[in-house]
């Protein structure tokens, strides 16, 4: 693991080559810590892609992701709400952790090379949130369950011909790729987030 924040660990000669200003790379808890909020995934999904971002422009993109609507329709309030967590509390845990590097002059943030190394949004979900990946596994469960329940003859599933439950689960997978794509479309067309998968 790595040494404990604000010490300078003793170094062999043979190791004084090694760059000095390297953040240290944050634990394993560390990392669940920073991924359990979601407005630091927000800010972290954006600065992977954005890597000249100032707190402000964050706050409007994590502000329109919330509210679920374009930037440009991001009111001042929602706007000023985001942009003072991040400025008291998000980016100063990011920063500690040696995720960003933010200029507090210039209100420039920039995501260090961990960032790339951690994946952040492989299959992340937010709070009491389902990936679009994980509702069609178990719709594809339910459906291969229904489709051999029909093809033994069990009692519950004998009473409708085995027609209707295929038109019922042909039903369940056209509604839900309606309902998918919807949701899709109507995200801001530069956004991901929420929750995004990159496996989706």
């Amino acid at each position: 693991m790595s040494q404990q924040r604000g010490t300078t660990p003793e170094r062999d000669e043979d190791q004084s080559a090694e760059p000095t200003d390297r953040p240290a790379a944050p634990t394993e808890q560390e990392v669940f810590d920073i991924l359990s909020n979601r407005r630091r995934r927000y800010a972290l999904y954006a600065l992977s892609n954005d890597d000249t971002a100032t707190i402000g422009s964050l706050a409007e993109r994590i502000a329109a992701w919330e509210n679920g609507c374009p930037v440009e329709e991001v009111t001042s309030t929602e706007r000023k709400r985001v942009y003072t967590a991040l400025q008291q509390s998000h980016l100063p845990k990011l920063e500690r952790t040696g995720l960003i590097s933010f200029d507090h002059d210039t209100g420039r943030v920039h995501p260090t090379d961990i960032v790339g190394e951690m994946d952040i949004y492989l299959e992340v979900v937010g709070e009491e949130q389902l990936s679009w990946d994980q509702y069609y596994l178990g719709l594809s469960t339910v459906s291969a369950g229904i489709v051999v329940a029909v093809w033994l003859g069990l009692p519950p599933f004998r009473a409708l011909s085995p027609l209707l439950w295929m038109t019922i689960v042909v039903s369940l997978f056209a509604v839900s790729a309606t309902i998918h794509n919807y949701r899709s479309a109507n995200l801001d067309a530069a956004s991901e987030p929420p929750e995004v998968s990159r496996r989706s």
